[in-house]
């Protein structure tokens, strides 16, 4: 198998990072590769060459930006020893908007590819590897509390699977500026329901730094 060139890398990421802007500002239906091309500064042929077709930039795109995401998770988690710490910066990436990049620019692109997993297979299976990424971010996260006597015995695996809807469900009503769901009322809740379930205090405090989910 062909190991891609710094080069070749270098522009591979600027047509993702393209993608991730048109979809964006028009919205996947609404997106052609001859936008992403124009906005990458290269031809729609090159495009094509390295993602085939538009679902398949769809996910790549998606995938891209679910990386950055997961680094920046493990970058803030990696040196919290606590599991309600942890958990704590998982809420707040998903929920809570950040200056440098707005909320809703992420979860526009989810919406997007939701709606595109219901009719495309090939898009369907990156949703579900997206999700069960995401589950099993949770369940680890709970196990680590449980094992260190700050959660209750819980089963971890149906855990992750209601928390994580929960999450994706206050998400998108942030990213559709419900009035009465704004992004610190959306994590007292889900802070509150961690808590509730799984055994732990927890109480809002003024000057929680912000998240932002980046696509998830």
């Amino acid at each position: 198998m062909r190991v891609a060139t710094v080069e070749e890398e270098s522009r591979r990421l600027q047509m993702l990072a393209a993608a991730l802007e048109v979809i964006v500002e028009r919205g996947f239906p609404d997106t052609r590769i001859a936008d992403v091309a124009e906005r990458a500064g290269v031809s729609p042929a090159l495009v094509i060459y390295y993602f085939k077709t538009k679902d398949r930039l769809l996910a790549e795109a998606m995938r891209h930006s679910e990386d950055a995401w997961y680094a920046e998770m493990l970058r803030r988690t990696e040196a919290i020893p606590d599991a309600t710490g942890r958990l704590h910066e998982v809420v707040a990436l998903t929920c809570l908007p950040n200056e440098e990049a707005p909320f809703e620019e992420s979860w526009a692109v989810w919406l997007d590819l939701w709606a595109q997993a219901l009719r495309d297979p090939d898009v369907r299976v990156v949703r579900e590897e997206f999700d069960e990424h995401f589950r099993e971010t949770i369940r680890q996260i709970v196990r680590l509390g449980i094992a260190q006597g700050e959660f209750r015995d819980v089963d971890a695996d149906d855990f992750a699977v209601g928390y994580s809807a929960l999450l994706d469900g206050l998400a998108i009503q942030i990213a559709l500026s419900d009035p009465v769901v704004s992004p610190e009322r959306a994590f007292d809740l889900a802070m509150r329901v961690a808590a509730a379930e799984l055994g732990f205090e927890w109480r809002p405090a003024r000057g929680r730094r912000a998240g932002r989910r980046t696509n998830r």
